[in-house]
């Protein structure tokens, strides 16, 4: 399981974020259309992504709250056009499906999305993300803050939800 440290926030300023990002000589991942789909579940979330970079069945638990928040994470690399979505759909249900394009970037151990979402809008995220215990909630929590001062992200623009939450809500 995986320590993730997330900030995900409305924005109209992808392009500043991208120059900055540049600048600080983030790796650039590519550009990925990604479809989430969001199964019925009793505990956390659970969503199938399937996208061109990344493909992977996500298992999810999170505070609904605005700025820093932490999830718990597991995660499962699944092979494209498997079985597996069939399986889910049917065992599970579908709860709601996120259609977007979404730009990956990394600097160390921090991802960055910057995403445009179908029916929602323009958002970008920060991930600081701890894959095996040694970096610690304290820093990345330090890491979040430094980037969201850095992209000048309102409290304001700060969201809550997930975007499945946006969608349902609509």
């Amino acid at each position: 399981m995986e320590l993730n440290i997330e900030i995900k926030a409305k924005s109209n300023n992808q392009e500043a974020i991208r120059d900055i990002l540049k600048s600080k000589n983030a790796d650039f991942k590519g550009v990925d259309h990604q479809i989430d789909t969001y199964f019925k579940v009793n505990n956390g979330r659970l969503k199938l992504r399937e996208g061109n970079i990344e493909n992977k069945l996500i298992h999810y638990q999170r505070e609904n709250k605005e700025g820093p928040k932490q999830s718990d994470v597991t995660l499962y690399n699944f092979v494209p056009n498997s079985s597996l979505k069939d399986i889910l759909t049917k065992s599970l249900g579908i709860l709601t499906i996120v259609d977007k394009k979404r730009e990956i970037y990394f600097i160390d151990n921090v991802k960055f999305h910057i995403d445009v979402v179908e029916d929602l809008g323009t958002f970008v995220e920060i991930e600081a993300i701890d894959k095996d215990g040694s970096i610690g909630k304290e820093k990345l929590l330090e890491q979040c803050n430094f980037y969201l001062n850095l992209f000048e992200i309102c409290e304001e623009d700060l969201i809550s939800l997930s975007y499945s939450d946006l969608l349902l809500k609509k």
